[in-house]
């Protein structure tokens, strides 16, 4: 018997296929790793990408969203359990991973990797800190849990190629929040394979125009992914199978295509993703902070620049960044998906803020005008720059004639152009000093700057839990 319809494999053929040799290897590397073998760089890094993931979380907290959120499922639970980060309140651990994850790309200020296309720290956090109980983890074994579940979501994203409807979050982020938990619970290398592949068929179908349109329901999906990825492991500790090769299926078929295995071992020990990351200063999606680097540099050198002088603005980017055109965003979410709006209300504010993409911004009639006067265009050999640099060139001309300049090929913050690590730290102050005081937030750099030293997470897991400053 054959079939004659195309794209269509018989099960004798699909069920005759061997495991890729890919996912033995991982099964075998991450079961076999031990924090001894990480360098004092990486262990660093790490620790860099979870402040920086701390901090976002609890200044998104606040939103008005998150906390209604919060509300309803606090509700539910009778008070014990996990941090809910910035918010003073404890969750079960399935609505305290989705909470911290919603709360964590609410400001758009959350850490990621161009290599891989998106934030995979924000998806592994929040299901890693609830996998086990804190005094049940020691801090190097969460660590240790917390970089491999970042490597493997990241190498997934990196060695696929996403459908171009697709939003990142909520898609391999799943298969490194499930990793991250196993690890934690002790998985061997067989229960982690088939993590991986439970996982895979758990990722979120998500779409792009979320985060154009404004439709916040795009910020609950780094959220889902730790639910899910934790419900992965637990269907796997039950008994549960996934598929012989689930990440292929769904990453070479279902949500992405060109799929590349060779991708998910180069290099494996040797080069970490987390190191190739980057951080956010500028509160707006990262297709727009080359031009606002640009922007920020010309208003460094030259001041302020008179934006009621200012005729028209033209930016060249590449494709990504391009399709980010829209000049008269919704709400917060759109504008901070919006280059003329970006480039608008950082040339009135002075820079990319926080407060820079609220309420009164958006109603902000100077901000407005400006961001019509925004032509965004593609530059193709910009485009192919990709995914190595992120380039960007804007031109700023004056109604008398005038014409400033300039160009940039990587953004601030990323693995070309680094933030120092005081900087990220001056990040985490400034997003973490306003929920909980200065001197509290401080003791949680402390704790997790040390976290390789602490016997468990109960003292973390205190600090993290403590209420804001508006609660006392």
């Amino acid at each position: 018997m054959s079939i004659v319809t195309p794209n269509i494999v018989p099960a004798s053929v699909l069920l005759a296929e061997p495991r890729p040799a890919w996912l033995s290897q991982w099964g075998q590397f991450a079961s076999e790793i031990q924090f001894k073998d990480l360098d004092k760089a990486l262990i660093e890094q790490a620790k860099l990408v979870l402040l920086d993931c701390v901090g976002a979380i609890a200044s998104g907290m606040q939103e008005p969203e998150t906390q209604a959120l919060l509300a309803r499922l606090v509700r539910r639970e009778s008070g014990q359990g996990f941090a809910a980060i910035g918010a003073g309140r404890r969750l079960g651990s399935p609505e305290a991973a989705f909470v911290n994850g919603v709360a964590g790309t609410m400001l758009e200020l959350d850490e990621g990797n161009q290599f891989a296309r998106g934030h995979p720290g924000i998806h592994v956090l929040p299901a890693a800190l609830v996998a086990r109980a804190p005094a049940e983890i020691g801090g190097r074994a969460f660590l240790l849990a917390f970089i491999l579940g970042y490597e493997i979501g990241a190498r997934v994203g990196a060695a696929s190629r996403l459908r171009n409807t697709l939003h990142p979050h909520g898609t391999w982020g799943t298969i490194g929040a499930a990793f991250a938990a196993a690890h934690l619970d002790g998985a061997g290398a067989e229960a982690l394979v088939e993590t991986i592949n439970v996982s895979s068929s758990l990722s979120l179908g998500t779409s792009l125009r979320t985060m154009l349109e404004g439709a916040t329901v795009r910020n609950s999906y780094a959220g889902f992914s730790a639910r899910n990825g934790l419900a992965a492991w637990d269907l796997v500790a039950s008994g549960f199978t996934g598929e012989i090769d689930g990440v292929r299926s769904v990453y070479d078929g279902v949500l992405a295509e060109g799929f590349k295995p060779e991708e998910m071992v180069a290099e494996l020990g040797r080069r970490w993703e987390i190191q190739r990351n980057y951080f956010k200063r500028h509160a707006a999606c990262r297709f727009t902070h080359g031009a606002l680097d640009v922007v920020a540099r010309l208003i460094a050198e030259h001041g302020a620049l008179g934006q009621a002088a200012i005729a028209r603005i033209e930016v060249e980017t590449y494709v990504w960044a391009a399709q980010l055109d829209a000049p008269a965003p919704a709400n917060m979410l759109a504008a901070k998906f919006s280059l003329p709006f970006a480039i608008a209300t950082t040339l009135v504010h002075g820079e990319a803020s926080v407060p820079a993409f609220r309420a009164p911004a958006l109603s902000d009639a100077r901000i407005g005008d400006l961001a019509g006067r925004v032509v965004v265009s593609e530059d193709p050999a910009l485009t192919a720059m990709l995914p190595d640099l992120r380039p960007a060139r804007v031109a700023i001309h004056f109604a008398d004639g005038r014409v400033l300049s300039g160009e940039t090929f990587t953004n601030r913050g990323d693995a070309r152009d680094p933030y120092s690590p005081d900087e990220v730290r001056a990040k985490f102050a400034d997003l973490a000093g306003p929920v909980w005081g200065e001197a509290h937030a401080e003791r949680i750099r402390r704790a997790i700057e040390t976290l390789d030293e602490a016997a468990d997470l109960v003292a973390l897991d205190a600090l993290l839990a403590a209420p804001p400053l508006k609660d006392e």
